[in-house]
């Protein structure tokens, strides 16, 4: 796996864990780390999290060939 991917797929699921948090607890530990939801810091980390989700799409339609 590239590394790049790599990197996305620890995006996505910083990305996700944000969102349970979210969802749960009500608790955004990104606009928390970071000077809330509109600082620019946050609002970097949330558009690189969606830049790797859209990334990743490429990993499920990649073909397996280490299972052929």
């Amino acid at each position: 796996m590239a590394s790049l991917d790599r990197i996305a797929l620890v995006l996505v699921i910083i990305g996700a864990i944000n969102w349970l948090l979210v969802g749960v607890a009500r608790y955004d530990l990104v606009a928390a780390l970071f000077g809330g939801v509109s600082s620019m810091v946050s609002r970097v980390i949330y558009t690189l999290v969606g830049i790797a989700g859209i990334w990743t799409i490429n990993l499920l339609l990649k073909p397996r060939l280490e299972n052929r």
